[in-house]
């Protein structure tokens, strides 16, 4: 069995799956804020999931890391800093731990979905924030995307601000007074795709992906934004540079944790046998 683990700002999400990708337990608790009662948290559930032969784990985290010292350097909405999370839970769980960006590996679940037909995915998820991942032939690039909408300054109101600050699921709410999905408005649809694709385009130009997979809680009712979206981005293309396909996730609430999976099912698989 691989063990995954979502790491939220508010709540932390585990899931077990079998060798073969199949989802067979799942199980939600708060993510305390002080990080030493997060792993004191952890322990406590996982014993509740009643698995005590979990050949490798990946840990989903939403902020910035240290991949070669396994560590937590920043997050978001968590004042974890510096933390060695890696070591910490391979010993809380006695295997094998990977830990990698939440969208990342939101992405690279995706990008498995639909790599039979493109081959470099550009994933962009927009709930409270907005993150990003670039996954070619497979491959999660680490370079691309830590800090997502955090990291990409643009132009807005005649002002170089962060993407995120205008565009996320926060800045829609802060806004409207509404979550995205309860905006009815077109003329308010039109602007937060407007907002959106500001960004979009940017991100187009620099990684020139064959395909855009939108997910968070925008990219679960894309089908409200999609046409304005589209459209908006069409207005910018050139010969140089086309815009390309838009999609829906798939998965666009759980895409992290399939993301686990594939992260550790790769990295650990041929450790384990099957029957």
């Amino acid at each position: 069995m691989y063990l995954a683990v979502d790491i939220g700002g508010t709540k932390t999400l585990l899931a077990v799956f079998d060798v073969k990708g199949k989802m067979r337990k799942e199980l939600k608790f708060p993510t305390p804020q002080d990080y030493e009662t997060f792993l004191a948290e952890l322990d406590s559930n996982v014993k509740k999931l009643d698995v005590d032969d979990f050949q490798a784990a990946a840990v989903a985290v939403p902020g910035l890391l240290d991949r070669d010292a396994g560590k937590v350097l920043a997050l978001g909405n968590l004042p974890w800093k510096n933390e060695p999370i890696e070591a910490e839970i391979e010993s809380l769980l006695g295997c094998p731990v990977a830990i990698e960006n939440d969208a990342k590996l939101a992405g690279l679940s995706e990008a498995i979905l639909i790599i039979k037909e493109f081959k470099r995915t550009l994933y962009i998820t927009i709930s409270t924030g907005i993150g990003l991942s670039l996954i070619t032939n497979g491959i999660i690039d680490t370079k691309v995307g830590d800090l997502g909408g955090k990291g990409l300054l643009v132009e807005h109101n005649e002002k170089l601000v962060p993407w995120e600050s205008f565009a996320s699921g926060k800045a829609i709410f802060e806004k409207y007074g509404k979550r995205a999905s309860d905006i009815t408005d077109q003329a308010d649809r039109k602007l937060i795709s407007h907002n959106l694709a500001i960004g979009f385009i940017d991100l187009i130009a620099v990684l020139q992906p064959e395909v855009i997979v939108v997910g968070g809680g925008v990219g679960a009712h894309f089908e409200k934004f999609d046409k304005y979206l589209v459209k908006e981005l069409k207005s910018y293309e050139v010969p140089m540079l086309p815009i390309p396909p838009i999609r829906k996730a798939q998965h666009a609430e759980e895409a992290v944790i399939y993301g686990c999976y594939e992260l550790v099912k790769d990295k650990y698989g041929s450790t384990v046998t099957t029957t």
